[in-house]
């Protein structure tokens, strides 16, 4: 990663812990990031403790996850009301009974009103699949392939008011293949998406990682705007790829 005053691993930190660690997590689909959060806090690797999942679909299948894991699912679904602040207004009620020190979303696919996003602004982080600032929004993957770009991969960053434009905290690389199709690239963005959200949550958790007005800053220093940055070498390195590939 780059930036000489930072760990030069993701696995050499010296956390500070601060006060109840308490992370609510908010969903729609399959919370396949959900379960790389969950297996994180088994190996006591999370720095706290996801108290909650909320889900706006019913059918959701991180609900299930999250109940396998004896973690409290709530379904609140948007259908049910009439506008959007008025869910969002239900969605804080809800979130707020859990005291959360960090709301995570983790495909969650509603677009966040003002209202919503002040009252949790500094303690909510989001997980994008490009290397922000390009390729803001949906689609990314194809996209990032109708543009032939050589670098791809995705972003943990800070929840503001502009969709995937809030402060950048952590990024991960991959090198796009000539035979990459949208699916292989959704795989290898998966899989990086699952290896740098809990460390960017442990980090936030252990009071390393901070918002402020000027941006993301760990250990009381100002992230570059990218944010810290894995390699495609190292991040292939730490899920056992083909550096190759």
């Amino acid at each position: 990663m780059s930036g000489t005053q930072y760990s030069d691993t993701i696995t050499d930190m010296a956390p500070e812990p601060v006060g109840a660690r308490r992370v609510v997590v908010l969903i729609s689909g399959s919370g396949s990031n959900l379960q790389a959060l969950i297996d994180a806090q088994s190996h006591d690797r999370l720095g706290g403790e996801i108290v909650a999942v909320i889900s706006n679909e019913p059918d959701a299948y991180g609900l299930k996850r999250a109940h396998e894991a004896g973690i409290e699912a709530v379904v609140l679904p948007h259908r049910e009301y009439d506008s959007r602040d008025a869910y969002d207004g239900a969605l804080i009620k809800v979130i707020e009974r859990h005291e959360p020190d960090l709301i995570v979303l983790a495909g969650f696919m509603r677009i966040l009103t003002p209202r919503f996003v002040q009252r949790f602004l500094g303690r909510m982080l989001n997980i994008h699949p490009s290397l922000l600032p390009s390729y803001q929004g949906l689609n990314t993957h194809a996209r990032a392939l109708a543009d032939k770009v050589a670098s791809h991969g995705c972003s943990v960053h800070f929840v503001t008011e502009e969709l995937d434009g809030g402060p950048v905290v952590l990024q991960a690389e991959l090198a796009v293949s000539i035979d990459d199709t949208q699916d292989t690239l959704k795989d290898k963005v998966h899989a990086r998406e699952h290896l740098i959200y809990p460390i960017a949550v442990q980090w936030f958790l252990e009071g390393r990682l901070q918002y402020s007005a000027e941006g993301a800053k760990m250990d009381g220093h100002l992230l570059p705007a990218h944010g810290m940055r894995l390699s495609h070498e190292d991040a292939a390195e730490e899920l056992d790829e083909n550096v190759d590939d």
